[in-house]
């Protein structure tokens, strides 16, 4: 109730009117308040069914929302919809956007305060899946969605035991023990999508729409990673000939889901990054929410979390962030180009003779940016220095 009485109303109808058609006629719901019954119910941790309950029996609920005590609400499914439609049209941090303005208008949040970032680990919703589930999965899942849009032309291509290998989902199946059975099973596998492939992709053989269906182009993309081809043989790829992770797709149910691990966690899934205000005469309150696959390193957002809070003119005067954020590049932009002062640990040296504690670390070097040269402790200058980038497309500079 106390939400309602400093706010007010938090989201009007016409916030979102480009997300309805107009020859479609009137929403019979509200979409301000589908928006704000969507933050209630994610700040509650509801299900969808629970939050339907609510607006239907709670009376707190019905004030925030402005309803009738007498009103008896809707059906669930409506959220989902609601939360597809945002979704599609990418508006989504609209929500978060607007209740920012309520907030910068009440005088709560001001620019070149204090705010501070960090992350934690979001599991996607599949199931974890080894290399030979995810291959077996891939195919089985363009199997089914082929035998729903085109069943007779899938029965031209496919042989009958494809019923018994396929029929089942891979976490179910009976995996073969030994390497070699595994093996055998793996070529089997990539021979049939191999095949498959090659029939979608032949126009005397099937139509050209079929190549366009979602799961057929996530198989080709998994094929191309998993496995080769050489002398008109199929191969398994080990796995050092695999793409780095931030290409790798590791289910076909979410092909942006990513596998990482971070000191003791391992997880397949995602990073969120939340930015927070931490002054201390204001409310703390979250200004920015980045989300990406798990592949990609807190570092890479820094540039990105300042910009988001640049469009917000949200900007901090400190910003407090873990190691994980910080190189001597963000540390120099962000006071030089933005006028905030980055404040977070530097990375520690890796290198096995730092954590050895033997032979020389990379503090016991001078290095000439100037002459591009680096200087060993004896006072020998290096003999080469080359610019390239790593294999997962980094910049670095290799001293020899």
């Amino acid at each position: 109730m106390k939400m309602r009485d400093e706010l007010g109303v938090l989201y009007e109808d016409t916030d979102f009117i480009t997300l309805f058609r107009a020859d479609c006629g009137q929403s019979a719901l509200s979409p301000g308040q589908l928006a704000l019954i969507s933050v209630m119910q994610f700040a509650e941790g509801l299900t969808d069914r629970q939050a339907a309950e609510a607006v239907r029996s709670r009376i707190d609920w019905k004030y925030a929302l402005g309803l009738e005590i007498t009103d008896s609400g809707f059906d669930y499914s409506v959220l989902s919809e609601w939360r597809s439609r945002l979704i599609a049209a990418g508006r989504e941090s609209q929500l978060l956007d607007k209740m920012l303005a309520h907030f910068q208008e009440k005088g709560w949040l001001k620019a070149r305060g204090k705010a501070r970032t960090d992350s934690t680990h979001v599991i996607g919703a599949i199931r974890k899946m080894n290399r030979l589930e995810c291959v077996g999965e891939t195919l089985r899942h363009a199997l089914n969605q082929l035998a729903t849009v085109a069943d007779e032309w899938l029965l031209t291509v496919v042989d009958r035991d494809w019923s018994e290998r396929y029929s089942i989902r891979f976490e179910q199946y009976r995996l073969p023990k030994s390497e070699t059975e595994k093996q055998k099973l793996l070529l089997t596998i990539g021979c049939d999508g191999h095949h498959l492939l090659s029939a979608l992709y032949d126009d005397s053989l099937s139509p050209q729409w079929l190549r366009q269906l979602k799961a057929v182009e996530i198989l080709r993309c998994v094929w191309i990673q998993q496995y080769g081809v050489s002398e008109g043989k199929i191969y398994w790829r080990e796995a050092d000939d695999l793409p780095p992770h931030k290409q790798l797709i590791t289910s076909p149910y979410d092909t942006e889901a990513r596998n990482r691990t971070k000191r003791d966690t391992n997880w397949t899934g995602y990073i969120v990054h939340l930015t927070e205000t931490c002054d201390r005469d204001l409310p703390h309150l979250i200004t920015n929410v980045e989300t990406t696959p798990a592949s990609i390193g807190d570092v890479e957002m820094t540039q990105v979390i300042h910009q988001s809070l640049a469009d917000k003119h949200l900007l901090p005067q400190e910003h407090l962030v873990d190691t994980a954020y910080v190189d001597a590049q963000h540390l120099l932009t962000s006071e030089i180009e933005l006028g905030i002062d980055l404040v977070g640990r530097t990375p520690s040296d890796s290198s096995w003779q730092e954590k050895a504690q033997q032979g020389f670390d990379l503090s016991c070097f001078a290095i000439d940016w100037e002459h591009q040269q680096a200087i060993c402790p004896q006072g020998n200058a290096s003999k080469s220095w080359h610019q390239r980038s790593d294999n997962y497309g980094n910049p670095t500079i290799q001293v020899r």
